[in-house]
Protein backbone atom coordinates (compact mmCIF):
# COMPACT_ATOMS: atom_id res chain seq x y z
CA UNK A 1 0.00 0.00 0.00
CA UNK A 2 2.78 2.42 0.89
CA UNK A 3 4.50 1.91 -2.48
CA UNK A 4 1.18 2.37 -4.26
CA UNK A 5 0.59 5.64 -2.48
CA UNK A 6 4.09 6.85 -3.31
CA UNK A 7 3.33 6.22 -6.98
CA UNK A 8 0.08 8.14 -6.65
CA UNK A 9 1.90 10.96 -4.90
CA UNK A 10 4.45 11.22 -7.69
CA UNK A 11 1.75 11.09 -10.36
CA UNK A 12 -0.30 13.86 -8.79
CA UNK A 13 2.75 15.96 -7.97
CA UNK A 14 3.97 16.13 -11.56
CA UNK A 15 0.56 16.58 -13.18
CA UNK A 16 -1.57 18.81 -11.00
CA UNK A 17 -1.36 22.56 -11.33
CA UNK A 18 -2.06 23.87 -7.95
CA UNK A 19 -5.17 22.25 -6.71
CA UNK A 20 -3.13 21.73 -3.55
CA UNK A 21 -6.00 19.89 -1.93
CA UNK A 22 -5.41 16.97 -4.29
CA UNK A 23 -1.67 16.86 -3.71
CA UNK A 24 -2.27 17.09 0.04
CA UNK A 25 -4.71 14.18 -0.06
CA UNK A 26 -2.05 11.86 -1.41
CA UNK A 27 0.66 13.20 0.91
CA UNK A 28 -1.51 12.70 3.97
CA UNK A 29 -2.55 9.24 2.81
CA UNK A 30 1.10 8.23 2.55
CA UNK A 31 1.74 9.53 6.07
CA UNK A 32 -1.37 7.84 7.41
CA UNK A 33 -0.10 4.45 6.33
CA UNK A 34 3.60 4.98 7.04
CA UNK A 35 3.27 6.77 10.38
CA UNK A 36 -0.06 5.28 11.52
CA UNK A 37 -1.85 8.61 11.49
CA UNK A 38 -5.58 8.48 12.07
CA UNK A 39 -8.01 8.52 9.19
CA UNK A 40 -9.64 11.55 10.84
CA UNK A 41 -6.37 13.49 10.47
CA UNK A 42 -6.01 12.21 6.91
CA UNK A 43 -9.25 13.86 5.84
CA UNK A 44 -8.58 17.23 7.53
CA UNK A 45 -7.03 19.51 4.92
CA UNK A 46 -6.18 23.18 5.08
CA UNK A 47 -6.49 25.77 2.32
CA UNK A 48 -3.19 27.52 1.67
CA UNK A 49 -2.62 31.09 0.49
CA UNK A 50 0.85 32.24 -0.56
CA UNK A 51 1.59 35.86 -1.53
CA UNK A 52 4.63 38.13 -1.87
CA UNK A 53 6.38 39.26 1.31
CA UNK A 54 5.92 42.84 0.10
CA UNK A 55 4.19 44.50 -2.85
CA UNK A 56 4.01 48.11 -4.01
CA UNK A 57 1.21 49.50 -6.16
CA UNK A 58 0.55 52.74 -8.01
CA UNK A 59 2.34 55.26 -10.20
CA UNK A 60 5.93 55.82 -9.13
CA UNK A 61 6.16 52.56 -7.19
CA UNK A 62 9.45 51.66 -8.91
CA UNK A 63 11.18 54.28 -6.74
CA UNK A 64 10.88 51.79 -3.86
CA UNK A 65 13.20 49.30 -5.58
CA UNK A 66 16.35 51.06 -4.40
CA UNK A 67 15.04 51.27 -0.83
CA UNK A 68 14.23 47.56 -0.76
CA UNK A 69 17.57 46.55 -2.27
CA UNK A 70 19.41 48.55 0.38
CA UNK A 71 17.19 47.29 3.20
CA UNK A 72 17.94 43.69 2.23
CA UNK A 73 21.66 44.34 1.93
CA UNK A 74 21.81 43.21 -1.69
CA UNK A 75 25.12 43.87 -3.48
CA UNK A 76 24.53 43.33 -7.20
CA UNK A 77 21.40 42.83 -9.29
CA UNK A 78 21.03 40.50 -12.24
CA UNK A 79 18.47 42.47 -14.25
CA UNK A 80 16.43 40.24 -16.58
CA UNK A 81 14.48 42.04 -19.28
CA UNK A 82 13.58 41.32 -22.88
CA UNK A 83 15.40 43.05 -25.76
CA UNK A 84 12.46 45.23 -26.86
CA UNK A 85 12.05 46.68 -23.38
CA UNK A 86 15.76 47.46 -23.35
CA UNK A 87 15.59 48.96 -26.84
CA UNK A 88 12.65 51.24 -26.03
CA UNK A 89 14.19 52.30 -22.69
CA UNK A 90 11.47 50.80 -20.52
CA UNK A 91 14.08 48.77 -18.63
CA UNK A 92 16.10 51.97 -18.15
CA UNK A 93 13.33 53.38 -15.94
CA UNK A 94 14.52 50.88 -13.33
CA UNK A 95 18.23 50.71 -14.10
CA UNK A 96 18.47 54.50 -13.93
CA UNK A 97 17.13 54.29 -10.36
CA UNK A 98 19.77 51.69 -9.51
CA UNK A 99 22.51 53.88 -10.97
CA UNK A 100 21.28 56.99 -9.17
CA UNK A 101 21.41 55.10 -5.88
CA UNK A 102 24.85 53.62 -6.43
CA UNK A 103 23.51 50.07 -6.81
CA UNK A 104 25.52 47.71 -9.00
CA UNK A 105 23.79 45.59 -11.64
CA UNK A 106 24.33 43.51 -14.76
CA UNK A 107 21.75 43.53 -17.57
CA UNK A 108 20.70 40.22 -19.13
CA UNK A 109 18.36 40.37 -22.13
CA UNK A 110 18.65 36.96 -23.82
CA UNK A 111 14.95 36.44 -23.24
CA UNK A 112 12.29 35.58 -25.79
CA UNK A 113 8.55 35.08 -25.75
CA UNK A 114 7.67 31.58 -24.62
CA UNK A 115 11.14 31.11 -23.01
CA UNK A 116 12.86 27.84 -23.73
CA UNK A 117 14.96 25.40 -21.75
CA UNK A 118 18.00 26.73 -23.59
CA UNK A 119 17.15 30.34 -22.61
CA UNK A 120 17.03 29.32 -18.98
CA UNK A 121 20.28 27.35 -19.07
CA UNK A 122 22.08 30.25 -20.74
CA UNK A 123 20.70 32.59 -18.10
CA UNK A 124 21.93 30.32 -15.31
CA UNK A 125 25.47 30.45 -16.67
CA UNK A 126 25.28 34.22 -17.12
CA UNK A 127 24.08 34.65 -13.53
CA UNK A 128 26.95 32.52 -12.21
CA UNK A 129 29.46 34.66 -14.09
CA UNK A 130 27.90 37.96 -12.98
CA UNK A 131 28.59 37.77 -9.25
CA UNK A 132 25.03 38.93 -8.58
CA UNK A 133 23.15 38.04 -5.39
CA UNK A 134 19.59 38.92 -6.45
CA UNK A 135 17.41 39.22 -9.54
CA UNK A 136 15.27 42.07 -10.84
CA UNK A 137 12.78 40.76 -13.40
CA UNK A 138 11.41 43.51 -15.67
CA UNK A 139 8.85 42.57 -18.28
CA UNK A 140 5.93 40.27 -18.88
CA UNK A 141 5.56 36.58 -18.23
CA UNK A 142 8.61 35.68 -20.29
CA UNK A 143 11.02 37.77 -18.21
CA UNK A 144 9.38 36.63 -14.97
CA UNK A 145 9.36 32.95 -15.91
CA UNK A 146 12.98 33.02 -17.07
CA UNK A 147 14.01 34.74 -13.84
CA UNK A 148 12.14 32.26 -11.68
CA UNK A 149 13.74 29.29 -13.42
CA UNK A 150 17.21 30.86 -13.17
CA UNK A 151 16.72 31.64 -9.49
CA UNK A 152 15.46 28.15 -8.69
CA UNK A 153 18.32 26.39 -10.46
CA UNK A 154 21.01 28.59 -8.90
CA UNK A 155 19.64 27.64 -5.47
CA UNK A 156 18.85 24.03 -6.44
CA UNK A 157 21.49 23.01 -9.04
CA UNK A 158 20.28 19.42 -9.14
CA UNK A 159 17.48 20.72 -11.42
CA UNK A 160 19.81 22.22 -14.03
CA UNK A 161 18.26 20.06 -16.79
CA UNK A 162 15.14 22.30 -16.36
CA UNK A 163 12.75 19.52 -17.48
CA UNK A 164 12.81 18.01 -13.99
CA UNK A 165 11.15 21.20 -12.67
CA UNK A 166 7.86 20.31 -14.37
CA UNK A 167 4.87 19.98 -12.05
CA UNK A 168 5.47 20.21 -8.32
CA UNK A 169 9.25 19.77 -8.18
CA UNK A 170 10.81 18.77 -4.83
CA UNK A 171 13.17 21.73 -4.57
CA UNK A 172 14.68 22.27 -1.14
CA UNK A 173 15.77 25.91 -1.12
CA UNK A 174 14.09 29.21 -1.96
CA UNK A 175 15.22 30.71 -5.25
CA UNK A 176 17.62 33.62 -5.49
CA UNK A 177 15.66 36.67 -4.20
CA UNK A 178 13.59 38.26 -6.98
CA UNK A 179 12.19 41.78 -7.24
CA UNK A 180 9.52 41.54 -9.94
CA UNK A 181 8.47 44.55 -12.00
CA UNK A 182 5.68 43.75 -14.50
CA UNK A 183 5.37 45.71 -17.72
CA UNK A 184 2.29 43.89 -18.98
CA UNK A 185 -1.06 43.90 -17.21
CA UNK A 186 -1.97 40.27 -17.47
CA UNK A 187 0.26 37.45 -16.36
CA UNK A 188 0.47 38.28 -12.63
CA UNK A 189 3.70 36.29 -12.64
CA UNK A 190 5.01 38.70 -10.02
CA UNK A 191 2.67 37.14 -7.41
CA UNK A 192 2.39 33.52 -8.51
CA UNK A 193 4.30 30.40 -7.55
CA UNK A 194 4.37 29.00 -11.06
CA UNK A 195 6.20 29.55 -14.31
CA UNK A 196 6.01 28.10 -17.82
CA UNK A 197 8.93 26.92 -19.95
CA UNK A 198 8.89 25.74 -23.58
CA UNK A 199 10.48 22.46 -24.61
CA UNK A 200 11.17 23.09 -28.29
CA UNK A 201 12.36 19.54 -28.91
CA UNK A 202 9.06 18.10 -27.76
CA UNK A 203 6.94 21.04 -29.01
CA UNK A 204 5.24 21.58 -25.68
CA UNK A 205 5.10 23.98 -22.79
CA UNK A 206 5.36 22.70 -19.26
CA UNK A 207 4.14 24.32 -16.07
CA UNK A 208 6.38 24.42 -13.01
CA UNK A 209 4.72 24.90 -9.62
CA UNK A 210 6.99 25.78 -6.73
CA UNK A 211 6.44 27.91 -3.61
CA UNK A 212 10.19 28.48 -3.63
CA UNK A 213 9.98 30.59 -6.80
CA UNK A 214 7.76 33.43 -5.60
CA UNK A 215 9.34 36.89 -5.90
CA UNK A 216 9.94 38.39 -2.47
CA UNK A 217 8.88 41.83 -3.72
CA UNK A 218 6.40 42.82 -6.44
CA UNK A 219 6.44 46.37 -7.78
CA UNK A 220 3.25 46.97 -9.78
CA UNK A 221 3.68 50.40 -11.32
CA UNK A 222 1.16 51.28 -14.06
CA UNK A 223 3.64 53.73 -15.57
CA UNK A 224 5.78 50.72 -16.53
CA UNK A 225 2.86 49.46 -18.61
CA UNK A 226 2.11 52.64 -20.54
CA UNK A 227 4.41 51.79 -23.44
CA UNK A 228 2.65 48.54 -24.35
CA UNK A 229 1.20 48.38 -27.86
CA UNK A 230 -2.58 47.99 -28.08
CA UNK A 231 -2.42 44.35 -29.21
CA UNK A 232 -0.23 43.31 -26.29
CA UNK A 233 -2.41 45.22 -23.83
CA UNK A 234 -5.49 43.46 -25.18
CA UNK A 235 -4.00 39.97 -25.17
CA UNK A 236 -2.42 40.20 -21.72
CA UNK A 237 -5.62 41.70 -20.36
CA UNK A 238 -7.64 38.77 -21.66
CA UNK A 239 -5.07 36.44 -20.12
CA UNK A 240 -5.82 38.14 -16.79
CA UNK A 241 -9.56 37.69 -17.30
CA UNK A 242 -8.99 34.02 -18.11
CA UNK A 243 -6.99 33.66 -14.89
CA UNK A 244 -9.83 35.17 -12.90
CA UNK A 245 -12.66 33.17 -14.47
CA UNK A 246 -10.81 29.85 -14.50
CA UNK A 247 -9.58 30.40 -10.96
CA UNK A 248 -13.14 31.15 -9.85
CA UNK A 249 -14.50 27.94 -11.35
CA UNK A 250 -11.59 25.53 -10.73
CA UNK A 251 -12.13 22.46 -8.57
CA UNK A 252 -9.98 23.83 -5.74
CA UNK A 253 -11.67 27.25 -5.51
CA UNK A 254 -12.83 28.40 -2.07
CA UNK A 255 -14.20 31.50 -0.35
CA UNK A 256 -11.03 33.55 -0.14
CA UNK A 257 -9.95 32.90 -3.72
CA UNK A 258 -13.52 33.52 -4.91
CA UNK A 259 -13.24 36.97 -3.32
CA UNK A 260 -10.05 37.71 -5.25
CA UNK A 261 -11.37 36.38 -8.53
CA UNK A 262 -14.73 38.16 -8.52
CA UNK A 263 -13.09 41.48 -7.72
CA UNK A 264 -10.52 40.86 -10.45
CA UNK A 265 -13.26 40.10 -13.00
CA UNK A 266 -15.03 43.34 -12.05
CA UNK A 267 -11.91 45.52 -12.30
CA UNK A 268 -10.65 43.94 -15.54
CA UNK A 269 -14.08 44.23 -17.20
CA UNK A 270 -14.23 47.93 -16.33
CA UNK A 271 -10.60 48.69 -17.19
CA UNK A 272 -9.40 46.70 -20.18
CA UNK A 273 -11.03 48.79 -22.92
CA UNK A 274 -9.55 51.93 -21.37
CA UNK A 275 -6.13 50.30 -21.00
CA UNK A 276 -6.13 49.40 -24.70
CA UNK A 277 -6.93 53.06 -25.42
CA UNK A 278 -4.01 53.90 -23.07
CA UNK A 279 -6.04 55.90 -20.57
CA UNK A 280 -4.54 56.50 -17.14
CA UNK A 281 -7.57 54.98 -15.41
CA UNK A 282 -7.51 51.92 -17.63
CA UNK A 283 -3.81 51.25 -17.06
CA UNK A 284 -4.13 51.66 -13.31
CA UNK A 285 -7.19 49.42 -13.18
CA UNK A 286 -5.57 46.65 -15.19
CA UNK A 287 -2.37 46.80 -13.14
CA UNK A 288 -4.40 46.16 -9.99
CA UNK A 289 -6.94 43.75 -11.48
CA UNK A 290 -4.42 41.37 -12.96
CA UNK A 291 -2.47 41.29 -9.66
CA UNK A 292 -5.61 40.44 -7.67
CA UNK A 293 -6.37 37.65 -10.15
CA UNK A 294 -2.87 36.30 -9.54
CA UNK A 295 -3.45 36.33 -5.78
CA UNK A 296 -6.25 33.87 -6.41
CA UNK A 297 -5.35 31.51 -9.22
CA UNK A 298 -1.78 30.98 -8.03
CA UNK A 299 -3.27 29.22 -5.02
CA UNK A 300 -6.01 27.14 -6.62
CA UNK A 301 -5.03 26.53 -10.22
CA UNK A 302 -6.59 26.95 -13.62
CA UNK A 303 -8.30 24.79 -16.26
CA UNK A 304 -8.36 23.65 -19.86
CA UNK A 305 -8.53 27.13 -21.40
CA UNK A 306 -4.96 27.46 -20.16
CA UNK A 307 -3.88 23.92 -20.99
CA UNK A 308 -5.10 24.45 -24.56
CA UNK A 309 -3.53 27.90 -24.78
CA UNK A 310 -0.17 26.50 -23.66
CA UNK A 311 -0.37 23.96 -26.46
CA UNK A 312 -1.20 26.58 -29.09
CA UNK A 313 1.74 28.66 -27.92
CA UNK A 314 4.14 25.73 -28.10
CA UNK A 315 3.05 24.54 -31.56
CA UNK A 316 2.21 27.77 -33.37
CA UNK A 317 3.95 30.36 -31.15
CA UNK A 318 0.52 31.93 -30.62
CA UNK A 319 0.71 34.77 -28.08
CA UNK A 320 -0.50 33.33 -24.82
CA UNK A 321 -3.15 35.96 -24.14
CA UNK A 322 -4.59 35.62 -27.64
CA UNK A 323 -4.82 31.86 -27.24
CA UNK A 324 -6.50 32.24 -23.85
CA UNK A 325 -8.99 34.77 -25.20
CA UNK A 326 -9.97 32.50 -28.10
CA UNK A 327 -10.46 29.48 -25.86
CA UNK A 328 -12.12 31.12 -22.84
CA UNK A 329 -15.74 31.52 -24.07
CA UNK A 330 -15.60 28.13 -25.76
CA UNK A 331 -14.41 26.47 -22.56
CA UNK A 332 -16.97 28.40 -20.50
CA UNK A 333 -19.75 26.95 -22.65
CA UNK A 334 -18.28 23.48 -22.20
CA UNK A 335 -17.97 23.87 -18.41
CA UNK A 336 -21.27 25.60 -17.66
CA UNK A 337 -23.19 22.55 -16.43
CA UNK A 338 -20.59 22.05 -13.65
CA UNK A 339 -20.50 25.61 -12.33
CA UNK A 340 -23.66 25.94 -10.24
CA UNK A 341 -24.58 29.61 -9.83
CA UNK A 342 -21.10 30.96 -10.49
CA UNK A 343 -21.82 32.26 -14.00
CA UNK A 344 -24.49 34.56 -12.51
CA UNK A 345 -21.78 36.18 -10.38
CA UNK A 346 -19.39 36.36 -13.35
CA UNK A 347 -22.09 38.12 -15.38
CA UNK A 348 -22.80 40.48 -12.47
CA UNK A 349 -19.10 41.30 -12.06
CA UNK A 350 -18.86 42.04 -15.78
CA UNK A 351 -21.65 44.60 -15.54
CA UNK A 352 -24.56 42.58 -16.91
CA UNK A 353 -27.85 44.06 -15.62
CA UNK A 354 -30.76 42.20 -14.00
CA UNK A 355 -28.92 38.91 -13.50
CA UNK A 356 -31.10 38.04 -10.48
CA UNK A 357 -34.18 37.88 -12.67
CA UNK A 358 -32.54 35.55 -15.21
CA UNK A 359 -32.91 31.80 -15.42
CA UNK A 360 -29.81 29.68 -15.02
CA UNK A 361 -29.54 29.19 -18.78
CA UNK A 362 -29.95 32.94 -19.34
CA UNK A 363 -27.26 34.09 -16.91
CA UNK A 364 -24.86 31.43 -18.12
CA UNK A 365 -25.30 32.65 -21.68
CA UNK A 366 -25.00 36.26 -20.48
CA UNK A 367 -21.64 35.53 -18.84
CA UNK A 368 -20.27 33.88 -21.97
CA UNK A 369 -21.61 36.68 -24.19
CA UNK A 370 -20.00 39.32 -21.95
CA UNK A 371 -16.62 37.62 -22.37
CA UNK A 372 -17.09 37.40 -26.15
CA UNK A 373 -18.06 41.09 -26.31
CA UNK A 374 -15.03 42.24 -24.33
CA UNK A 375 -12.70 40.09 -26.41
CA UNK A 376 -14.15 41.47 -29.67
CA UNK A 377 -14.06 45.07 -28.40
CA UNK A 378 -10.31 44.88 -27.77
CA UNK A 379 -9.57 43.24 -31.12
CA UNK A 380 -8.89 39.60 -30.26
CA UNK A 381 -9.46 37.19 -33.19
CA UNK A 382 -11.89 34.31 -32.76
CA UNK A 383 -10.15 31.87 -35.13
CA UNK A 384 -6.59 30.64 -35.61
CA UNK A 385 -5.68 30.23 -39.27
CA UNK A 386 -2.69 27.95 -38.59
CA UNK A 387 -4.60 25.14 -36.93
CA UNK A 388 -5.73 22.19 -39.04
CA UNK A 389 -7.40 18.81 -38.60
CA UNK A 390 -4.12 16.86 -38.91
CA UNK A 391 -2.72 18.66 -35.87
CA UNK A 392 -5.65 17.92 -33.60
CA UNK A 393 -4.49 14.60 -32.12
CA UNK A 394 -1.18 16.06 -30.96
CA UNK A 395 -2.81 19.29 -29.76
CA UNK A 396 -5.48 17.47 -27.78
CA UNK A 397 -3.09 14.97 -26.23
CA UNK A 398 -0.69 17.76 -25.22
CA UNK A 399 -3.49 19.83 -23.69
CA UNK A 400 -4.80 16.77 -21.86
CA UNK A 401 -1.34 16.14 -20.35
CA UNK A 402 -0.84 19.79 -19.36
CA UNK A 403 -0.61 20.49 -15.64
CA UNK A 404 -3.55 22.93 -15.74
CA UNK A 405 -6.06 20.43 -17.15
CA UNK A 406 -6.99 18.54 -13.95
CA UNK A 407 -8.18 21.74 -12.26
CA UNK A 408 -10.99 22.20 -14.79
CA UNK A 409 -14.45 21.89 -13.19
CA UNK A 410 -15.44 19.34 -15.84
CA UNK A 411 -13.09 16.49 -16.71
CA UNK A 412 -12.23 16.70 -20.41
CA UNK A 413 -11.21 13.73 -22.55
CA UNK A 414 -8.81 13.91 -25.48
CA UNK A 415 -11.80 13.70 -27.81
CA UNK A 416 -13.52 16.55 -25.97
CA UNK A 417 -10.41 18.68 -26.43
CA UNK A 418 -10.28 17.90 -30.15
CA UNK A 419 -13.85 19.16 -30.48
CA UNK A 420 -13.01 22.34 -28.56
CA UNK A 421 -9.96 23.04 -30.73
CA UNK A 422 -12.14 22.64 -33.83
CA UNK A 423 -14.22 25.62 -32.69
CA UNK A 424 -11.31 28.00 -33.38
CA UNK A 425 -10.47 26.56 -36.82
CA UNK A 426 -11.08 28.82 -39.79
Amino acid sequence: MSIFLKVLHLTFSVTFFLPFKFVNIITKAQKAFESKYSWKEFFIMANRIMLNQTSYHGAGAIQEIANEAKAHGFKKAFVCSDPDLVKFKVTAKVTDILTANGLDYELYSDIKANPTIQNVQHGVEAFKASGADYLIAIGGGSSMDTSKAIGIIIANPEFEDVRSLEGVAPTKKPCVPIIAVPTTAGTAAEVTINYVITDIERKRKFVCVDPHDMPIIAVVDPDMMSSMPKGLTASTGMDALTHAIEGYTTKAAWEMTDMFHLKAIEIISKSLRGAVANTKEGREGMALGQYIAGMGFSNVGLGIAHSMAHTLGAVYDTPHGVACAMMLPIVMEYNQECTGEKYREIARAMGVANVDSMTQDEYRKAAVDAVKKLSADVGIPSVLEAINEEDLPFLAESAHADACAPGNPKDASVEDLKDLFRKIMA
